[in-house]
C-alpha cells in the first residue's frame, strides 16, 4: 500500500495504521495530520491517504517545510493552487489581506501591483506594521509574504494601472482581484477584464465600510466571469470610514472565491 508521509509517497505495506507510522518514521512527533485534521487515536489506513508528523517547535528542513505548512489542507488541494497565478490590483486594506490569505494557501504565483507608499492611516485596516511606514506598499508587501510563505512567486509592478497597462500586467494570471478604493478605477478595471481579457475571471468588491454586521457582506456572480464581494452599498464616505473587521471579512471573501475557482467549484 501506498500512502503520502509528509507529502512523500511511500511503499508501507508492513505499516497498516498511523501509530505504526508514528513508529517507523517519526516516533518524537507530536502532532498527526491525517488527511488535513489532527488526530490522536489509531487510524487504519487506505491507499492514497496523507499523514503529516510534526514535532513542536522543531524547525524543518527547507524541503519539508512547505509540506508541512500545507498540511492543514484538503488533501490533493495544494497540487491545484501551486499551479494557480492570480493578479491583485492594490494593496490597501483589501488587497493585503487577499495577498495574505492567497500566500498562507500556498497559491503558485501572485502579480501585485499599486503605486503608493504605506502610512500611518493604513494601519488600522491594512497588512502593513509600523516598520513599514513610509516604504511602497509592493516592497513591503513582498516582505510579508516572504515572511508568511517563501515558497510562493511574488512578482510585483509599482505603478498606476489603465486600461492599457491592466491587459499588458495581467495577461498571464488566471484571476484578477480589484482592490481598489477608487470607483472609477474599479469601474475601468471591471470593463477592462469582461470586454477585453475574457479568458481571465475577475473578483471585485462593493459596499464594505462602517462597522455594520459582516453577515451582509457575500459573494455573487454577476457575470460568467465576474464576480463581486461586498453589501453593495455600504461605500466609505463622510461619517462612514474603512475599518478592520469588514474589509478583512470582504478580503478573504475575494481569497475565497479565488480558491474555489482555482480547484473548480465555480458554483
Amino acid at each position: 500500500m501506498q500512502i503520502y508521509i509528509n507529502e512523500k509517497i511511500l511503499e508501507v505495506e508492513n505499516y497498516s495504521t498511523i501509530f505504526q507510522i508514528k513508529e517507523k518514521y517519526k516516533k518524537d512527533a507530536d502532532i498527526i495530520i491525517y488527511n488535513g485534521f489532527p488526530v490522536n487515536k489509531d487510524i487504519h489506513l487506505k491507499p492514497f491517504d496523507k499523514v503529516a508528523l510534526i514535532k513542536k517547535g522543531e524547525i524543518p528542513k527547507k524541503e519539508e517545510l512547505e509540506t508541512l505548512m500545507v498540511s492543514r489542507h484538503t488533501p490533493y488541494i495544494h497540487e491545484k493552487l501551486k499551479k494557480a497565478k492570480v493578479g491583485i490590483a492594490g494593496l490597501g486594506g483589501l488587497g493585503s489581506n487577499v495577498a495574505v490569505s492567497l500566500t498562507r494557501m500556498g497559491v503558485g504565483k501572485l502579480v501585485i501591483v499599486d503605486f503608493d507608499v504605506v502610512e500611518a492611516s493604513n494601519l488600522n485596516r491594512q497588512y502593513y506594521f509600523v516598520k513599514h511606514i513610509g516604504m511602497k506598499k509592493t516592497e513591503a508587501m513582498k516582505e510579508i509574504l516572504k515572511d508568511c510563505n517563501p515558497f510562493v512567486d511574488v512578482e510585483s509592478f509599482d505603478t498606476y494601472l489603465d486600461e492599457n497597462s491592466v491587459q499588458k500586467i495581467f495577461k498571464n494570471v488566471d484571476i484578477i482581484i480589484e482592490a481598489f478604493d477608487d470607483p472609477i478605477c474599479k469601474s475601468m478595471i471591471v470593463n477592462t477584464v469582461i470586454t477585453k481579457m475574457k479568458d481571465k475571471k475577475i473578483i471585485a468588491a462593493s459596499g464594505v465600510a462602517g462597522h455594520y454586521t459582516a453577515n451582509t457582506i457575500v459573494t455573487r456572480r454577476v457575470k460568467e466571469n465576474f464576480y463581486i464581494v461586498g453589501d453593495m452599498k455600504s461605500e466609505a464616505k463622510e461619517g462612514l470610514g474603512l475599518m478592520a473587521p469588514r474589509v478583512a471579512v470582504a478580503a478573504n471573501h475575494q481569497a475565497n472565491i479565488a480558491v474555489r475557482l482555482i480547484i473548480g467549484e465555480e458554483n
